[in-house]
């Protein structure tokens, strides 16, 4: 009994000096992360787990994205802290912080996107890998997309696929011109990143991508009914009819097999197929975003501003008019200032990148906080871009303030601070040129072939993803003397789409295989 008595004292005793050493770690541990939490930048304090969620997401699935971050700017200044995604987070409107995240990636933070995301795009994508990786990728993308391609190869691919998509609305029809835009979109990405203009598989696509799109910000339930589980069957889709591509091209060995960028990452890359499946889905899924929803946006706006349409009328029809037989130039082009004011007030309004996700990769010093390894980081760029102390009238559509002398610095979307809507450093968007050629030759085509009568109100939403309610229900109609009724397709010998046009009027033709 007495031995028992000792082996019970002694391990209450052990317990006892457990609880104490426990109590005291974790009260130092509080200590420090107290000590790190009051270096953080100021903020208010919500529910556990919800955290600001809620508030974050019921602006973002609103028209104005930023009224949860200007709320709580007015409280505690551009750069604070708050609760999402389950743990503390540091967010910013202000534009040089933001700068410095972005330029500082790679070495002070990383890109850090939620689980479904990442699985969506793939790990060996150009979004979600780091470091070398991250560089090597970038740098080809970057290089597929240069500006003699865009001159000498891109710009005629990009009208015949304006011209075979456009033409196809019936007198009378109502058209949802936000599906008509997402498959232009990806008939864009699809035409010249794989090479393949069939209009069955074109529509194929574009409904495989409204499914994954629908998904990259989706509770990560693989499970049939939930919204991930479709949008991962809509990867497995893509991958699958990406790899088949791969494939064909490489059991043709035709000389013209670098048609496309696909064509020529297998020809001047050595990347493995899972690789290069990835780095096409990436993007695939960046292009169509951006370019898709921008043009959206554009013909929305427009019709809400009759002015701007007028302007952007007269200065595109100076072209139909000067070449009712030709496509567009380079030169054209160049030569349409008031278009670009278009879409860079577009992109500043209905930027698809609102915020960016990073995390800090070490303890960030910056002004009087210090910023913890392995804290959520968000630079809130469309908090930025409309931002009335930085743009007058910042929820205005007016495209004629970047003609003002004073906003060019701010104009430059490659450096400037407080204009970034394809983001900055060294996750530039590598395609941003091609977007905005290909927005700018849509609006060439759409504006000047139809007038439209919009039928249904509609708002924008960015949750999620960037869209409009309503799809912006439209009844286009032709206006007379346009130049698709002289336009006629074919498929050459070697199965390559090209074109005509003819004297007399007459519908085109798809001549498909």
């Amino acid at each position: 009994m007495g031995e028992n008595y000792s082996v019970l004292s002694t391990v209450l005793i052990a317990a006892f000096v457990f609880i104490v050493l426990l109590a005291k770690s974790l009260q130092n541990q509080r200590k420090k992360s107290y000590k790190s939490a009051s270096k953080l930048p100021p903020g208010g304090r919500s529910w556990p787990l919800i955290g600001d969620g809620f508030k974050w997401y019921a602006a973002v699935a609103g028209s104005h994205p930023p009224s949860f971050v200007e709320d709580q700017v007015k409280r505690f200044g551009s750069i604070f802290s708050c609760n999402l995604f389950g743990k503390r987070a540091v967010v910013s409107a202000d534009p040089t912080f933001n700068r410095f995240i972005m330029q500082n990636e790679g070495r002070l933070f990383q890109s850090c996107y939620p689980k479904a995301f990442r699985d969506l795009v793939g790990k060996d994508g150009v979004i979600n890998v780091q470091g070398d990786q991250q560089r090597k990728l970038h740098k080809i993308a970057t290089n597929m997309m240069r500006l003699e391609k865009l001159k000498f190869h891109f710009l005629k691919d990009i009208q015949m696929v304006m011209l075979q998509t456009l033409d196809n609305f019936h007198e009378n029809e109502v058209i949802l011109l936000q599906d008509v835009c997402r498959k232009v979109a990806i008939h864009l990405m699809v035409n010249q990143l794989l090479g393949v203009s069939s209009e069955s598989e074109v529509n194929e696509m574009a409904n495989l991508f409204s499914d994954f799109v629908d998904g990259c910000l989706s509770f990560p339930i693989n499970l049939p009914g939930f919204t991930y589980f479709t949008a991962m069957k809509a990867r497995e889709a893509i991958i699958s009819k990406i790899n088949r591509t791969i494939e064909k091209r490489r059991q043709q060995q035709v000389p013209d097999s670098g048609n496309g960028v696909l064509g020529r990452l297998l020809e001047e890359e050595n990347l493995p197929d899972d690789a290069i499946a990835d780095f096409i889905i990436n993007l695939l899924f960046a292009g169509n975003e951006t370019t898709a929803k921008t043009m959206l946006f554009a013909v929305y706006f427009l019709t809400h501003c009759p002015m701007a349409l007028k302007e952007l009328m007269e200065e595109q029809e100076n072209f139909s008019n000067k070449r009712a037989d030709q496509m567009l130039t380079w030169e054209d082009y160049k030569a349409m200032p008031f278009t670009q004011c278009v879409i860079d007030e577009t992109l500043r309004i209905g930027g698809i990148a609102i915020w960016l996700m990073r995390e800090a990769k070490e303890d960030v010093a910056y002004e009087d906080y210090v910023i913890p390894k392995g804290c959520f980081v968000v630079p809130f760029l469309s908090a930025v871009h409309l931002d009335e102390n930085l743009y007058k009238g910042a929820t205005d559509f007016n495209p004629w303030r970047w003609m003002d002398p004073e906003n060019q610095e701010k104009r430059n979307w490659r450096s400037s601070p407080v204009f970034a809507p394809f983001g900055g450093g060294a996750r530039f968007c590598p395609g941003a040129e091609l977007a905005r050629l290909q927005i700018a030759i849509f609006l060439h085509y759409f504006v000047t072939t139809y007038r439209w009568e919009q039928m249904k109100e509609d708002q924008m939403s960015f949750f999620p993803s960037a869209r409009l309610v309503n799809g912006f229900q439209i009844r286009p109609i032709k206006r007379n003397g346009n130049k698709f009724k002289f336009v006629n397709f074919f498929f050459n010998e070697n199965k390559q789409l090209k074109y005509h046009f003819l004297s007399t009027p007459f519908p085109y033709n798809i001549i498909s295989n």
